[in-house]
């Protein structure tokens, strides 16, 4: 497998993540010691789309971030640019939906859900017109984009006047130790996870490498403010290990 480097090439990034699809959930849980789920939930609190509003979630990978926007009715498109990651999402939400059906409950669960689409697309060239969206979320895939910066804006302008940016993203833990530790961890013990439990183990390398080389989180607000995007402030999660950035489009 090409493994990428903290240059990310879009083939090289693309192609990873294509490798790990089958497997990605399952070792996020793992390696997180399960809390991403309550990351992704939070991110969904955080985001509050009401039924009816339309959310954009980047770098969604199989979809699963997405899922915790429909549940309370907004509909969701699920964006990513690794082919295999869409297709694991589509093949999963198929299924469920099936099962759902098969049990009797189809009619009643999607009456109450929103509805979610899968689209292939590029964070720094978005397929969708503009002010498309009410919301736009990314999490965990920002810090994989070539240009930052051009990627917010570029999510600025498919979000509706008065819309809302979420982004969730690795940072910095604020107490200096405990963030050592967690360097630590990030560097030598997760790499080591990773190669026992993973078909591709280079693609967990790939991951400590970009989460120490991410900024901090007061400089990220900055990067989000100069794309474009006003109010901008952060909540820390897990005491710094991830933090969610909020901000308004104008």
């Amino acid at each position: 497998m090409a493994r990428a480097d903290l240059d990310k090439r879009p083939g090289d990034v693309a192609a990873m993540f294509d490798a790990i699809a089958g497997r990605y959930d399952l070792l996020n849980d793992i390696l997180s010691a399960g809390q991403v789920r309550l990351w992704r939930r939070a991110v969904a609190r955080i985001t509050d789309a009401d039924p009816g509003e339309r959310v954009l979630d980047l770098a969604a990978g199989t979809g699963t971030s997405s899922l915790t926007f429909t549940a309370t009715g907004p509909d969701c498109v699920a964006c990513d640019f690794s082919l295999g990651m869409l297709q694991v999402g589509r093949s999963r939400l198929a299924q469920a939906q099936a099962q759902a059906q098969g049990q009797g409950q189809g009619r009643r669960s999607q009456d109450s859900r929103g509805g979610l689409g899968f689209v292939a697309g590029d964070a720094l060239r978005l397929p969708f017109r503009d002010g498309a969206f009410d919301a736009v979320t990314i999490s965990f895939g920002l810090r994989n984009v070539a240009d930052p910066g051009a990627a917010l804006a570029e999510m600025r302008r498919v979000t509706r006047p008065g819309g809302r940016l979420v982004v969730c993203e690795f940072s910095t833990i604020t107490i200096a130790p405990v963030d050592m530790l967690y360097r630590r961890y990030l560097i030598n013990v997760l790499p080591a996870i990773a190669r026992r439990t993973a078909r591709s183990p280079e693609a967990y390398e790939y991951l400590a490498e970009s989460i120490a080389d991410w900024p901090a989180q007061r400089e990220l607000a900055g990067i989000i403010q100069a794309a474009g995007w006003s109010a901008v402030r952060w909540r820390d999660l897990s005491m710094g290990v991830v933090a969610v950035h909020i901000a308004r489009r104008r």
